[in-house]
């Protein structure tokens, strides 16, 4: 039996302005670094929304979906299917705004399966620079050094209770800049403004090891494409979906090449 480790990127379709939410450039530039830079790992991508074939999860050891979210995410219509999935236990990303599910429908899942999730009156989406000052000692973070980066880092995500099996991987004090926004199901709410004036430290990437044996990882960065340029973040995200599969991560993290700008230009959605 091959020791090859199968990795199943769905990327969504197309959305919001050029350079943003770059879901298939995103997930053919990971598919191609993983590839040329790690052993014993096969990453395909599905592009444009969830793979209408059923077999498309055949043999994966660990599924990443890199996609708008909310109401329209691709995952809603395939809950059952992931669930076997998960019971298998296959492991399972959610980058950016895939994070995202209506609460009725799916929170239970994502809190099972990845941990936690952007919840709506809950969790907000503002832009902003969040600065990385310590790291959690994890092997997703293996290579990483503390950095500085403006993204629209999604944060106050719903968590299991007590953090219960969730470790924090990337964690930062929002500023008071991110509250500017009236309330709304994705600017704010009494409850994060509490957390914001606290300085509470907010959790923007965090990793469980479910009950089945299977792994869960959540990242709420993402937003724009020219970031996968920054060595930090792409080793990071590299290292998260590689260490969702079950592979050993290396000591210095998964290295890759920085992007030239036509490999990061190469691949962008029509917009």
């Amino acid at each position: 039996m091959s020791e090859t480790k199968k990795i199943v990127l769905v990327a969504g379709r197309p959305s919001h302005g050029a350079g943003d939410h770059e879901h298939n450039a995103g997930c053919l530039l990971f598919k191609k670094l993983l590839n040329e830079n790690m052993d014993g790992v096969e990453v395909v991508v599905h592009q444009n929304g969830w793979p209408e074939d059923p077999n498309a999860f055949a043999g994966a050891s660990a599924i990443a979906i890199y996609s708008d979210g909310g109401g329209g995410h691709p995952i809603l219509p395939h809950l059952d299917q992931v669930g076997e999935l998960m019971q298998q236990g296959v492991g399972l990303a959610c980058l950016h705004y895939a994070v995202e599910v209506p609460r009725e429908e799916a929170g239970q899942q994502f809190l099972d399966w990845i941990g936690g999730y952007f919840e709506m009156h809950w969790s907000v989406n503002p832009m902003w620079e969040a600065n990385f000052e310590s790291l959690t000692d994890h092997p997703v973070n293996r290579g990483i050094t503390p950095f500085l980066l403006k993204d629209e880092w999604y944060f106050h995500m719903r968590f299991r209770e007590n953090m219960d099996g969730v470790t924090p991987l990337l964690s930062a004090a929002a500023p008071e800049s991110t509250m500017e926004r009236p309330d709304g199901p994705h600017s704010g709410n009494p409850a994060v403004r509490d957390s914001v004036a606290n300085g509470d430290l907010q959790h923007l990437g965090w990793a469980v090891e479910r009950a089945d044996g299977g792994r869960g990882l959540g990242f709420t960065g993402g937003h724009f494409h020219q970031n996968w340029d920054n060595r930090d973040l792409r080793t990071f995200v590299l290292n998260a979906i590689a260490w969702t599969a079950g592979i050993d991560i290396p000591e210095g993290g998964i290295p890759s090449p920085t992007p030239s700008q036509d490999e990061l230009d190469a691949n962008l959605d029509p917009k």
